[in-house]
């Protein structure tokens, strides 16, 4: 009777680790289809659009930490916005390079640009709500400190808060500028097949998991009315949004507001960042899975739902993994099993699946990021790549978010950028 109920639980789990993905992409793909259709497909081209008159003001709000190397160019990114009245402070949060020289000497040239100087290095979320507090203007365009700003994305940003005063954040749509290396192309990919169309889908059926915190507009009494960004998280673009959400303010994605990013070409940078994405998405499934019990916040369940059968599946799949390997060493004992990371029944559905939906993503976001056809072939890696280090990243997540002691500040780590020009030579 034993055997009998653990192999229907086996069974049942490897259903679960083979069907969820799947269920998931679909579920992704329609929902961006129907954002695509009801929303997307109406918009003019991303360079013209159609101008607020009068235009509210807006404040860009850029946190530096050791950005010497990028603090200039983003700057003047962010002074040429398109935009007829707005003002870019930099706060340097305690930087231990040149940032500091880089920020006051283009302060002096700009007269639109303003620098706060933190004495020892606070966080971004301290570095975020100092800019905040000296911000002259209700609507804060919060941007990273390596992030080159799309001349029109303060318009397509303002329009959401205009229409409709429910708005707290609008977060924009980021793009890959470094592409020279397999996994800068991939990651190309991957923030038009899983960041950009699981947005679309989650603000199809109802609410964001998470801003992208290298470009989001806030409503500034927002902010204030949640508390402002927690300096004890590691991710608070993640945080922010749910505090946001759970006070009953809306959270939308724009297409539209560009910004060009730089993302990690080391296995090392690419497992820290990823690491830390996990454990934000951790803390915020474990501070707030009090909410399912909760009817007035039913419209966050899905989204806790899917952090917790992603979560599931990852340890699912940790489980498979080591039956597997054991049934290498004694398959006698084990039985046949075969391997999850190349499933031998179903694997033409799900490889079919995948191309299908790097297709449509491409096809979506080909109107903001030419030459993504280009970019098609280098996402046959994907799987092999980062499911590995995603599914790693989020088992070891889980455990550190547990013990994350609620109040330790959680300051900055100065993150891989990618494969320097020179370096390439």
């Amino acid at each position: 009777m034993l055997l009998i109920i653990v192999q229907g639980l086996w069974h049942t789990l490897l259903g679960f680790a083979f069907y969820y993905p799947l269920f998931m992409s679909y579920l992704w793909m329609i929902g961006a289809v129907l954002f695509y259709w009801r929303i997307e497909r109406h918009d003019p081209p991303p360079e013209h659009p159609n101008h607020l008159h009068p235009s509210p003001a807006v404040s860009v709000l850029i946190p530096c930490f050791n950005e010497e190397d990028n603090a200039e160019e983003t700057l003047r990114y962010a002074l040429e916005l398109d935009y007829p009245d707005f003002e870019v402070i930099a706060i340097n949060d305690g930087s231990k390079d040149r940032t500091a020289e880089v920020l006051d000497r283009l302060a002096q040239q700009h007269p639109q640009l303003r620098v706060v100087h933190l004495a020892r290095n606070q966080g971004k979320a301290m570095a975020l709500q100092a800019g905040s507090l000296l911000a002259r203007n209700e609507i804060l365009l919060c941007i990273d400190g390596d992030a080159l700003l799309d001349a029109q994305a303060a318009h397509w940003m303002v329009r959401h808060f205009v229409s409709n005063p429910e708005v707290a954040a609008v977060t924009g749509n980021p793009r890959i500028r470094n592409r020279s290396t397999l996994l800068g192309r991939v990651q190309v990919g991957e923030f038009s097949s899983i960041v950009g169309m699981i947005k679309r889908a989650q603000r199809s059926f109802g609410r964001l998991f998470t801003v992208s915190g290298v470009i989001t507009a806030f409503r500034k009494s927002a902010i204030h009315q949640v508390g402002y960004w927690s300096d004890d998280v590691l991710t608070e673009d993640i945080d922010i949004t749910w505090k946001l959400q759970r006070a009953g303010w809306d959270v939308r994605f724009e297409t539209n507001a560009l910004v060009w990013i730089l993302m990690p070409e080391t296995l090392k940078g690419l497992w820290n960042q990823r690491l830390r994405w996990a454990t934000g998405g951790a803390q915020v499934l474990i501070r707030n899975a009090h909410a399912l019990r909760m009817p007035s916040q039913n419209h966050l369940w899905p989204l806790l739902l899917e952090l917790l059968f992603s979560l599931l599946w990852s340890y699912g799949m940790l489980l498979i993994t080591c039956v597997w390997l054991l049934s290498l060493l004694h398959p006698a004992v084990t039985g046949p099993v075969s391997s999850p990371l190349i499933p031998e029944e179903g694997g033409v559905l799900l490889a079919a699946t995948c191309l299908a939906q790097f297709a449509l993503a491409k096809a979506m976001d080909s109107r903001y990021d030419q030459g993504l056809g280009k970019n098609y072939y280098w996402m046959i890696w994907y799987p092999f790549i980062f499911w590995l280090i995603n599914i790693l990243a989020t088992i070891r997540a889980f455990p550190r978010a547990w013990r994350w002691n609620s109040g330790q500040r959680a300051r900055w780590i100065s993150p891989d950028r990618g494969v320097k020009p020179e370096d390439r030579l």
